[in-house]
């Protein structure tokens, strides 16, 4: 048995050498050297021996080896390599060094790690042969390639998972569902290793799949949606094209069975019950019913109609698109005294039939419904509905305009009573008879004022006033013959003095308020009073108008400047009414054409009309006035605020003054001296007696203190106004270094005198001298307006006279 295996391996081994050898011609590269022939070269193609060139095979290496010794993958050898060592062995590029590892001497090469063709199917390397000695290249390095051998080691996967499909139930055998496709990473160039085949694990019942491409179909013809929805198939894929030994990998389809229409809609029940009362409006949802379908979708919209014709009558039948329900309404009104009990056929039918089952029976059924109609006590009705009365205008209070009837439905029959309802006749032009519905006039009528009355009449039982019906009734007034013709308007005309005789000077025509129904018919002629007129003539043109015409040469102004023409105007009647107006003509002169010049005394002048331009353009010019004097007083208006404002905000450039003169220093009660201390701050003021420097102690003094140190007036010759000086002398400093403030001007007023004038005052007032010192007597040679003043100085110094004596 040993013997037979070591013949077996070196059989291996010879076929391996013989493969070297084809691929060392395969691969053979002339490497001479400079000078040496190239692909295509006559000496290489006539099979010349080259000296030196490189000897190797194609090699290969076999994937996920396991072996704990290197790999052999093949041998590198130069033909100038003589076996004496002195040629050296290298590789470089992928791998070199690391994966691949070679004998210097000898040019074997081994792996040294487990490779996966999967990851890299190749590796370039580049191979060199060098002096030992010199470490010079003895051939120019070359290129070549390691190839990873595959061999069955991945196993077939669905990468596109998970697969979900469908089909229409009832669909023929074979009918296409979907495809499924599984792929393996081995080498599909190289054995059986990829090639997949497919099988089904699950569901082979009612599905088959395509061995080859992976196609899912259908099995069966009678897949069922209303009896099971959807199908789990496993489909497994197996390499090495089935056969024992190669790798597998399943997935799961969900295959989804579509609904088609195959079920006709069903009512659950033949007969359905419902009641109304009678007095349901039209329109009001009696009830519903549903026919149960089993399919869904689309394919259970359905439609409802009624088949019989007592109920397409009397009843509606419409579907609810949410529902899919049959809602019975009321079409008609119903009487629970006329019938009392409704029949209906209801029929339900599907809205979109499939033609492909139509062989599987009809598509609609039918159910029976039965309406109950309840009886409820009704008001009266009227009878016959007639709304619609005529009476004449000239009607006497209490005729009978008409009469209308009500009665009461219900099998009880109770009696009525009638009644107007007064909001729609508040004048109470008409009264009815509240037993027997007659209508009558309550006031006189008249046409013209009022020719349409519409009045609401009310209908009641007379036991129960809760039960009331309307009805409204319109009445038309007819018209008589009760008012006169008139003239349309005051005519006035004119007639030129050389006018001629038959020249047309006004056409009249007139109004009447009645309205015959013949039309209005009018004569015209002129009254008994212009009988001996043999100015004018009257033509009655027949068309409800006349025409006046001249029927003499000429007129004078100076003789008669104005005629009057009366003119008769009789209607057709009856009885037949006439009237009387009057003409006004005036003779006037005319020019060569025939244009008024003036009549009587005063010209008949054209009244200069504006164009609508020139109107447009006067209104512009009245609103722009108006506009701009509007504008100043705001302006004005707005600078006497702004003036206002600013006196208000800077107190400083207020100057108050008084111009009435007080009874001197002494006179406190003259006017106020707060107002004026109050405008100026007294902070920095230096209190005591003579006031101190600018250092002593004055901040820490509060204002109450300071104003109390001002020094108050006393008549001495011996006043210091030091304090006052040094104060005023502060604020302009403050003033003039502070940057901040405004250069406002400050006009201050107090109320301290200050020291002598050398030149004596003029006023009584603050004299050095007692008022006795002083002769008033020359104040009585002032005048009169002085002598009340003379009075009052010369009593004073009587007094003072007295006193010292």
């Amino acid at each position: 048995m040993a013997k037979g295996l070591q013949g077996f391996s070196w059989t291996m081994l010879l076929l391996f050498c013989a493969l070297q050898e084809l691929g060392s011609w395969a691969v053979h590269t002339a490497v001479e050297g400079p000078g040496l022939g190239q692909p295509g070269d006559p000496a290489l193609l006539a099979g010349g021996r080259v000296k030196r060139g490189w000897v190797w095979n194609q090699f290969f290496v076999v994937e996920e080896y396991t072996g704990t010794e290197p790999l052999y993958v093949g041998k590198i050898h130069s033909d100038s390599d003589e076996g004496d060592g002195s040629i050296k062995y290298t590789i470089s590029g992928e791998g070199a060094g690391t994966i691949f590892l070679i004998d210097e001497i000898t040019g074997d090469i081994h792996a040294t790690e487990r490779l996966d063709r999967e990851q890299k199917t190749f590796y370039t390397l580049r191979a060199q042969a060098r002096d030992r000695q010199t470490d010079q290249l003895l051939e120019p390095e070359s290129e070549f390639i390691i190839k990873v051998q595959d061999i069955n080691d991945s196993e077939p996967r669905f990468l596109e998972g998970p697969y979900i499909g469908s089909v229409a139930e009832l669909s023929p055998i074979g009918t296409s569902v979907m495809q499924v496709m599984a792929s393996d990473a081995d080498d599909p160039t190289y054995g059986s290793s990829a090639r997949v085949v497919y099988s089904v694990l699950e569901g082979e019942q009612h599905f088959t799949v395509d061995s080859k491409t992976g196609v899912i179909r259908t099995a069966v013809a009678d897949l069922d949606r209303e009896t099971q929805d959807r199908y789990e198939v496993v489909i497994r894929a197996t390499d090495m094209a089935g056969q024992l030994g190669g790798l597998s990998g399943s997935t799961t389809v969900t295959i989804v069975v579509t609904d088609v229409n195959d079920n006709p809609p069903r009512f659950p029940q033949k007969m359905y019950q419902f009641s109304i009362v009678e007095t349901a409006p039209v329109g009001t949802a009696i009830g519903r019913v549903k026919a149960e379908d089993s399919d869904v979708g689309e394919n259970t919209d359905m439609t409802y109609q009624v088949k019989d014709e007592e109920g397409v009558e009397m009843f509606k039948v419409t579907t609810d698109s949410n529902t899919q329900e049959a809602v019975i309404t009321v079409q008609k009104p119903l009487d629970y005294e006329s019938k009392k009990v409704h029949t209906v056929v209801v029929e339900a039918l599907n809205k979109f039939v499939d033609p492909r089952f139509v062989d599987l029976g009809t598509f609609r059924d039918q159910t029976i419904v039965r309406i109950s109609v309840l009886d409820v006590d009704e008001p009266p009705e009227f009878r016959p509905p007639s709304n619609l009365m005529e009476v004449q205008e000239d009607a006497h209070i209490g005729s009978v305009v008409g009469v209308v009837t009500a009665l009461d439905p219900d099998t009880a029959n109770h009696p009525v009573r009638y009644a107007i309802d007064r909001s729609t006749d508040t004048e109470r032009i008409f009264d009815i008879d509240a037993k027997t519905g007659a209508i009558v006039t309550g006031k006189v009528l008249d046409r013209e004022t009022a020719g349409w009355h519409n009045i609401t009449v009310l209908a009641m039982e007379a036991d129960n006033h809760s039960q009331v019906s309307r009805a409204s009734l319109r009445i038309r007034i007819l018209d008589v013959n009760d008012n006169p013709p008139e003239l349309a308007t005051p005519y006035e005309a004119a007639v030129c003095e050389d006018a001629k005789p038959g020249q047309l000077i006004q056409t009249i025509s007139v109004v009447d308020r009645d309205e015959p129904q013949s039309g209005h018919h009018f004569y015209f002629t002129l009254a008994p009073e212009a009988t001996n007129n043999h100015h004018f003539s009257l033509l009655d043109i027949q068309d409800n108008t006349a025409a006046v015409h001249t029927q003499r040469v000429g007129f004078n102004r100076q003789e008669q400047d104005v005629y009057l023409l009366p003119i008769l105007v009789v209607d057709s009647g009856p009885p037949a009414l006439s009237s009387t107006g009057t003409l006004t003509i005036r003779v006037c002169g005319c020019d060569s054409n025939g244009a008024i010049q003036s009549c009587n005394s005063t010209a008949y002048v054209v009244s200069a009309t504006l164009s609508p331009g020139a109107l447009i353009a006067l209104l512009v010019c009245v609103l722009i006035l108006v506009v701009l004097v509007l504008l100043i007083l705001t302006l004005k208006r707005h600078h006497k605020s702004h003036l206002t404002s600013e006196d208000d905000e800077d107190m400083r450039d207020n100057v108050i003054k008084y111009n009435d003169e007080g009874g001197g220093e002494q006179d406190t009660e003259a006017y106020d001296m707060s107002a004026l201390r109050s405008l100026y701050d007294f902070s920095e003021i230096k209190g005591g007696d003579g006031g101190g420097g600018p250092g002593e102690g004055g901040p820490s003094r509060n204002p109450a203190s300071e104003l109390h140190a001002l020094p108050q007036w006393v008549q001495s010759p011996d006043l210091d106004f030091s304090v006052f000086r040094d104060y005023i002398c502060r604020k302009v400093e403050q003033a003039d270094e502070d940057l901040s403030v405004p250069p406002y001007d400050s006009f201050q007023t107090y109320a301290f005198e200050g020291s002598d004038s050398p030149v004596p005052s003029l006023s009584s007032i603050n004299t050095w001298s007692s008022s006795s010192e002083q002769d008033f007597s020359y104040l009585g040679g002032w005048g009169p307006r002085f002598r009340q003043l003379a009075a009052l100085y010369a009593g004073r110094r009587g007094e003072e006279d007295s006193e010292e004596s």
